[in-house]
């Protein structure tokens, strides 16, 4: 989903560091939306890939918490439960960014300058999508704290817990900045393949019928 965000064209942004996420203007977007005229995939928007992959958010939550759960239960089960809402709310956000993008390349060439102005209204940060924006990074958070219930877990690596938690907190302070989130995601994902390995060790009560 990330890699999608630069292409051929777009590869050099990604070395394009900013301290803080700018918008850029309705221009920069709508007529190329309107001229492309949806002629590519629905997946290949990259929200929509996103929005797809929701359920393995929540699958990876539940994974997260049967490791943390013998150590910190009620911990563990606060943070499963912030994880679980934030997927809910992340889900509409997703859907709500690939009905725009869609949506837009239906629009008419003739009316590129309403379709522009309409873009500008219905994408600025305020209003609902601000406050779904707000409660979608619920989703970022959640993990990040069932990581760091993991502290100390025999069979986890003392590092891995704080590198997922550092990883899930450049997401969300560099939140909408694909480059940052990319390179939080890595560090995630790092995290992610011992955990992953010692999840795998667990045994659960359907496991052992």
């Amino acid at each position: 989903m990330g890699l999608l965000h630069f292409n051929h064209r777009a590869a050099l942004a990604f070395f394009r560091f900013q301290p803080s996420y700018v918008q850029p203007p309705a221009t920069a977007y709508v007529p190329a939306l309107i001229a492309a005229g949806n002629r590519s995939p629905l997946l290949h928007e990259p929200h929509m890939l996103g929005y797809l992959g929701l359920p393995l958010l929540s699958f990876a939550a539940l994974g997260l918490y049967l490791l943390g759960r013998d150590r910190r239960p009620l911990a563990s089960a606060a943070a499963l439960a912030v994880s679980l809402v934030g997927a809910v709310y992340v889900g509409g956000l997703f859907g709500a960014w690939t009905a725009f993008f869609r949506g837009f390349g239906d629009v008419d060439p003739r009316f590129v300058e309403g379709a522009t102005a309409t873009w500008a209204a219905v994408t600025a940060p305020r209003g609902a999508l601000l406050v779904t924006t707000w409660l979608a990074k619920l989703a970022i958070v959640g993990p990040a704290l069932q990581a760091l219930c993991l502290v100390g877990r025999r069979g986890v690596p003392a590092w891995a817990p704080f590198v997922a938690a550092a990883g899930y907190g450049v997401i969300v302070v560099f939140w909408d900045q694909d480059n940052w989130m990319m390179i939080g995601e890595a560090l995630v994902l790092a995290a992610m393949v011992p955990m992953g390995a010692e999840l795998r060790r667990v045994e659960t009560p359907l496991a052992t019928e």
